[in-house]
């Protein structure tokens, strides 16, 4: 059976409220897989009766206190071994937190403010980066920003720690602009030139980090931002159309003022929770929203998570799942169940050989993800995690899978289903091509 897409969007208004009043099982699987990764029948059925924006607004409300695991990086033997357990951290929280849409939201902005273990290769700047991805998942999107370039990891990651007055480093001026806030634009209407790279380069000159820099005798020392006044470039510069003695501090809100950078963020989260189908006047009604809010991304899910577009039915099974989207989502689906270090372990392989590593995207625009997460390897990958979920020895003993929890339906492959035990109907709903749509 051929995986398909939804056709583009009904003509309701994109971002008006849903007309649901009270969620339905259905709406309530459909809620759970788009920020959830996946959940049981008992916890669809928590949310069934409740109003969506109550059902949003519950999810939407978490702390920041992670779930005890057995992962700590600080005894690692080398920084590559240390990334390796910051990884599967990183999964086990998305596998047992109570709060995932938390970890949902970590996993898309870790896409959008992209950095990579493999060259930041230190504990604490690690952590600290996901700490701040799951920190301001929902707050001002002005802030997040400027917490993620005072980073210590990104400053690594992007070089911007290099970046001195009198021998500017353009590389985080070039990706602030065209990836992380506006966007390049047209040909015909570009969003910035390359004279605002070169001078927002120089706005950005003066910011590096202290300490965990010897990544091999140092990958477990805490690095700590700093600020070098003698390293800024504090001469008259030009910035998207604006001239003054601009600070670093200045340039990273300036670039998330742009005009355009509400139509980016709008689509990203567009691509992540709605629909991989881009739909200008959804997209724009969400930028709307952002734009009106001051770019409180609370607000902006807020609307997204309770709209027509959202529960709308042209946009159900309208989503690739990721490979770790795959995994976390079908554990999940299974209660929970107790799984080792070394299982944990395995699943990070396994995201990674489907595609995607944790903390290792394949460039600083990250993965592409929609239809490129689909071909015929990924899909012989994805066949082999199934059967090692559920009919593998060492299958993990959990709830059993249902069609509800796993396709979204109460109803689905019930003939395909028919005749078969557990196992086998567990497996075959998470190779179906139903399972690889949210």
């Amino acid at each position: 059976m051929p995986l398909t897409l939804s056709s583009a969007p009904g003509s309701t208004a994109p971002l008006a409220p849903t007309s649901i009043r009270q969620l339905s099982q259905e709406d309530a699987a459909h809620l759970l897989r788009r920020t959830s990764f996946g959940a049981t029948p008992a916890e669809i059925e928590a949310l069934v009766g409740r109003t969506p924006t109550q059902a949003a607004e519950a999810l939407m409300t978490y702390p920041q206190t992670l779930e005890a695991s057995n992962f700590d990086p600080l005894s690692a033997v080398n920084a590559g071994a240390a990334g390796k357990l910051i990884q599967a951290a990183w999964m086990w929280e998305m596998l047992y937190t109570p709060y995932p849409l938390r970890e949902r939201l970590a996993l898309v902005w870790s896409n959008h403010f992209v950095v990579a273990n493999d060259k930041v290769r230190n504990v604490h700047a690690l952590q600290d980066y996901l700490a701040l991805l799951r920190g301001h998942g929902l707050g001002r999107f002005s802030e997040f920003a400027l917490s993620v370039a005072r980073s210590p990891a990104m400053l690594h990651y992007l070089d911007n720690d290099q970046n001195r007055k009198g021998k500017p480093n353009e590389n985080f001026s070039r990706e602030l602009l065209e990836l992380f806030t506006a966007g390049i634009g047209t040909p015909d209407q570009p969003n910035y030139t390359e004279k605002d790279v070169r001078e927002g380069a120089r706005g950005l000159t003066g910011w590096s980090f202290q300490g965990g820099r010897n990544q091999v005798k140092d990958f477990a020392e805490q690095p700590r931002f700093v600020a070098l006044p003698k390293q800024h470039d504090d001469g008259s510069k030009t910035y998207l159309g604006k001239a003054g003695n601009f600070t670093p501090e200045d340039i990273v809100r300036m670039a998330a003022a742009h005009p355009a950078t509400p139509t980016r963020i709008a689509g990203k989260l567009w691509a992540a929770f709605v629909s991989s189908t881009p739909d200008p006047a959804g997209i724009a009604a969400l930028a709307q929203t952002f734009q009106s809010s001051g770019g409180e991304l609370r607000t902006v899910m807020h609307s997204l998570l309770t709209s027509d577009a959202f529960y709308g039915e042209a946009n159900r099974l309208s989503l690739y799942r990721s490979p770790v989207e795959y995994v976390v989502g079908a554990v999940r689906a299974m209660g929970r169940p107790n799984l080792g270090e070394k299982a944990v372990l395995g699943l990070v392989g396994t995201t990674a050989r489907m595609g995607q590593e944790l903390l290792h995207p394949p460039t600083v625009k990250g993965w592409d993800g929609g239809r490129e997460w689909i071909n015929d390897s990924a899909l012989l990958l994805r066949m082999q995690a199934a059967a090692a979920l559920t009919l593998g020895n060492n299958a993990p003993k959990g709830e059993t899978l249902t069609p509800l929890s796993t396709l979204g339906k109460a109803d689905g492959l019930n003939r395909a289903l028919s005749g078969l035990n557990d196992k086998q109907r567990a497996y075959l709903m998470l190779i179906s091509p139903e399972y690889q749509l949210i």
